[in-house]
């Protein structure tokens, strides 16, 4: 069938839906996946190395289930259909995970169950569509065309990089700034990349009758394995009867001919060069993860009018592999060459990983100042303490068999530090001798290991004092927003509105729940005392990060707010996260852009597709490797980060030397010596290539 042109071109007009549906799909992915991290930490109550994992674990399946797509596509349903296929299961999973993020549906074993299942299904979708859609967009043009389609794969790579960047930029945002249920709006945040997937179905099906689509050729992969395998075997039956074989895979020659064992011996020695290359995307990766969670420990404040959501700074990757692509390609690599520096492709991904080693160095350099406003918990034995002075005078504060709080501790004074109070049992009773004048009270009050505490302070009487213990909050928020409390100093029960959050104080120096509250200055706050309207309140900045406690009390007839910070807010800029991302991008760009280059190049024509599904395994097991360490390593942040910078460079010394070694090869040549091979044996059949010829830029794990 004779395919229609765009006009005035020979650019089929089905590439239109091809690239359409790439970029929807895409948006979908990202958009999802952007928020995945905050959506475990926030809205499922998961720890931070747990989120850590089950968002790698789902990032390497998604590598992993390439191979079954490519498989389907090639030997069973041919491209069209599996792409068909497996993009309703990947609209079923998007939808699962949307009613997942709904608060009404079910507890939260509920909603963990349909996310997992969502996650899965979407996962089997876009893996197994990833080797097709772009092979498909290639199968479209003649072969006289080859311009034409590396100007198409160009498009392309655009298409999945403005999908990837639009999706990181906006999700965020239909997370935290539409309210739905109460809260961040995570179902919308899912809702809208499942639409796209829907548009993205949609719009492939609308072309079906345009599209120039080939039979199922037969799996290259299958056969390569079953070479291998054959190959194995013989050696393990025969070797003690033949004569030694040069090569292991010279005993599969009973069966396959010389020029595919040929291929698979070059093909062999790629992907032995690619068995240090997960360490890589096992830093690259952590951009959504890892990243992301120290993003919420920072100001994320841009001036007065602007704030970034913390799973915004992922688009940085996507806008600046726009920018670094072409800057390398026309500038830096011309420079290098007149400096006549040969730089190879091998020495091209080494550079990369030493570069994304550097990126995880300056993401601990941030580390090591982000921690410094969070309050590490209590250990066992032991609990946390802080005072805070109520009753109008100064106060001594006498902690048993300690020289804690050593001051004097004024009216309304903001506490400065936890501090640390020995316990020695999980559950422990004290006595603390409080004097305030020439009188003195003893505060009895029960103390339980790895808590925070907050002991108030305030006159029962002229001459008497009263304790309260008050457990603290001195967790920061998921999603970096500021904690807030209040403390009713008054006989009367006070409720106080901040944005769309209600508070409710109860009387007699009661104290209100903690609730996490929208970043910003809140200067006329509405409030009830007992039910009757009091002049509003002036909260001031309430900052990211921060733990408050707002005491409520009465001053000349009005209710006043005195804040007390309980945890620290943020000091540490997000624009400090800026360096990390311009070096992890840049080492993508030399890295992943010049491997896959590097494999194409090396690899005989109809294993190319081979290559591929192994470029695609070290994403998979890279992921693997940040799922160990995130369960099993149990190390502060910043130490985390420091290994895996290590590791990387470790590594990169290993892949130097096997570059050092390693001889490139011309698959032309190949090509060339083996052709009468094939032309005498007859059983092997020509096969059209449809595997991609990528230009530089659309070599990327975007694809």
């Amino acid at each position: 069938m004779q395919s229609k042109k765009l006009c005035g071109s020979n650019y089929p007009l089905s590439i239109c839906f091809i690239v359409v549906n790439e970029f929807c799909e895409r948006f979908s992915y990202y958009g999802m996946k952007a928020v995945l991290t905050l959506y475990f930490v926030t809205y499922l109550h998961w720890d931070k190395d747990l989120s850590t994992a089950i968002y790698h674990a789902f990032s390497g399946l998604c590598y992993f289930t390439p191979i079954l797509g490519a498989l389907i596509a090639d030997s069973w349903l041919g491209k069209f259909r599996t792409i068909i296929y497996l993009s309703i299961v990947y609209v079923i999973g998007h939808v699962i995970k949307s009613v997942g993020a709904i608060p009404t549906v079910g507890n939260t074993d509920v909603h963990i169950a349909l996310s997992m299942v969502g996650l899965i299904l979407i996962a089997l979708g876009t893996g197994g569509i990833k080797p097709c859609v772009a092979a498909f967009g290639g199968d479209q043009f003649e072969e006289e065309h080859s311009n034409e389609r590396q100007k198409f794969f160009s498009i392309f790579y655009m298409s999945i990089n403005a999908g990837s960047l639009l999706s990181t930029l906006i999700t965020p945002v239909l997370r935290s700034d539409v309210q739905c249920f109460g809260g961040d709006c995570y179902a919308l945040a899912f809702g809208v990349p499942a639409a796209l997937m829907i548009v993205a179905l949609v719009v492939f099906i609308a072309g079906s009758g345009l599209y120039k689509r080939n039979p199922p050729q037969g799996n290259i992969l299958l056969q390569v394995c079953n070479c291998i395998g054959f190959a194995i075997k013989n050696r393990w039956k025969k070797s003690k009867h033949d004569p030694k074989k040069r090569h292991w895979l010279d005993w599969a020659e009973e069966k396959y001919s010389k020029r595919l064992i040929q291929e698979i011996k070059m093909v062999l020695r790629v992907l032995l060069l690619y068995i240090p290359l997960p360490m890589f995307w096992a830093l690259f990766d952590q951009q959504g993860s890892r990243w992301t969670l120290q993003a919420t420990r920072m100001d994320l404040a841009f001036g007065n009018s602007f704030v970034i959501q913390p799973d915004q700074m992922q688009m940085l990757n996507a806008l600046m592999i726009l920018l670094f692509v072409p800057i390398f390609d026309l500038i830096i690599y011309p420079l290098v060459g007149l400096c006549r520096i040969n730089i190879t492709p091998l020495r091209k991904m080494a550079v990369g990983m030493v570069l994304a080693a550097l990126a995880f160095v300056a993401a601990t350099l941030v580390e090591m100042n982000v921690v410094k406003t969070v309050v590490d918990p209590a250990p066992a034995g032991k609990c946390l303490l802080q005072v805070v002075n109520l009753a109008e005078y100064d106060v001594q504060v006498n902690m048993p068999d300690s020289d804690l709080f050593p001051n004097r501790i004024k009216y309304l004074e903001d506490p400065p530090n936890y501090e640390m109070v020995s316990l020695g049992a999980p559950v422990k009773k004290l006595t603390i001798p409080i004097t305030y004048g020439a009188l003195t009270t003893n505060c009895i009050q029960t103390f339980e290991q790895e808590e925070a505490y907050s002991l108030v302070l305030y006159p029962k009487s002229p001459n008497e004092i009263q304790c309260k213990l008050v457990k603290d909050n001195i967790m920061k928020s998921g999603d970096g927003n500021p904690v807030v409390r209040f403390l009713n100093t008054q006989p009367r029960d006070i409720n106080v509105t901040i944005g769309e959050v209600g508070f409710h104080a109860p009387p007699g120096y009661g104290v209100s729940d903690n609730k996490t509250v929208d970043r910003g200055e809140y200067l006329d706050v509405s409030c009830t005392y007992a039910k009757e309207m009091c002049p509003n309140l002036d909260l001031g900045v309430l900052n990211f990060g921060a733990s408050y406690t707002i005491i409520l009390t009465e001053e000349s007839g009005q209710i006043k707010a005195h804040k007390i910070e309980d945890v620290k807010s943020n000091n540490v800029h997000i624009a400090w996260q800026i360096p990390q991302y311009v070096l992890l991008t840049a080492g993508e760009v030399m890295f992943s852009i010049t491997g896959l280059e590097f494999s194409y190049s090396q690899a005989p024509a109809n294993m190319k597709s081979v290559l591929q599904a192994g470029w695609l395994l070290t994403v998979a097991f890279g992921n693997v490797i940040v799922l160990i360490v995130a369960e099993g390593a149990g190390l502060e942040q910043w130490k985390e980060f420091l290994l895996f910078a290590g590791l990387l460079l470790g590594v990169c010394i290993i892949f130097s030397i096997m570059a050092y070694f390693y001889t490139y090869v011309d698959a032309e040549q190949l090509d060339k010596l083996h052709l009468e091979d094939d032309d005498e044996d007859g059983n092997e059949k020509k096969r059209k290539n449809s595997d991609i010829k990528l230009d530089r830029t659309g070599r990327s794990t975007r694809l």
